[in-house]
């Protein structure tokens, strides 16, 4: 569905039937105050870029709201792991490098 932000995530659900306007991040869930989630949040958030540029099934993202810059500005903090692999991932847009390894043209002899 498209965020507030205009980007697709799948994580994001707005229900607008007869005139309802009820919003909420699926991954994020029902966090207390002040960690809890707003629709201004989805403008910086990492998770529809992480989702466009792996899709990899194995692959299960965790999210976090915290406070920075003396508490002002809050941010969407992901972290993921690999279900098949059984370790965190350092970088969810590249994945694990288990999962789907390059093809032999890419890698160096």
């Amino acid at each position: 569905m498209r965020t507030p932000a205009g980007t697709e995530c799948k994580y994001f659900f707005g229900d607008y039937y007869r005139g309802k306007n009820h919003e909420e991040c699926r991954l994020i869930g029902n966090a207390a105050p002040p960690h809890h989630w707003t629709p201004d949040l989805c403008q910086n958030c990492p998770v529809p870029h992480i989702l466009l540029a792996n899709s990899c099934p194995n692959m299960v993202l965790t999210a976090q709201v915290k406070r920075q810059l003396l508490g002002f500005k809050r941010q969407v903090i992901v972290s993921a792991y690999c279900t098949k692999s059984q370790q965190n991932v350092k970088e969810p847009e590249i994945g694990c490098g288990q999962c789907h390894p390059l093809p032999p043209i890419f890698t160096e002899k």
